[in-house]
């Protein structure tokens, strides 16, 4: 068994969801000689999260960030957590909602995603900055 671990930072984004597939990819070349493993990504952050999910048609990606928005409203009067800016708790309560990592399985060393599914990060922030992932696969 063989471990690979690897910090990246991804460029800032504007707030969305966005497909993050190729930059978690490219940084797994060390992998591709295993025949199985599995692959876990975590976002160091507690305003952004991450996803898989459809990765052709981009309407999808427009579409949650319509849900998300509407589930989790900025300015709710209730909110006690408020001096980092009105989308700060709502960006908490987002990302607690989507999940901070994902697992995807690892077949002839690449990630055995499905057809249509890409990996996305979940940005919850107007201005949230870059960030950092957290890279950790095991395989044979």
């Amino acid at each position: 068994m063989e471990i690979f671990q690897r910090q990246i930072t991804l460029r800032e984004r504007p707030r969305g969801f966005h497909l993050i597939t190729s930059e978690i990819a490219g940084c797994l070349s060390a992998i591709s000689h295993w025949k199985a493993g599995m692959c876990q990504v975590f976002i160091q952050h507690t305003s952004a999260s991450l996803t898989v999910n459809e990765n052709a048609d981009p309407t999808v990606r427009i579409d949650f960030e319509t849900y998300f928005n509407k589930a989790v409203p900025e300015n709710d009067p209730d909110y006690r957590h408020d001096y980092e800016g009105s989308d700060d708790m709502p960006a908490h309560l987002k990302s607690s909602l989507m999940g901070a990592s994902v697992s995807i399985p690892i077949q002839e060393g690449k990630l055995a995603l499905g057809t249509w599914q890409g990996v996305y990060l979940c940005e919850h922030r107007n201005h949230g900055g870059r960030r950092r992932l957290m890279i950790t696969a095991w395989g044979t």
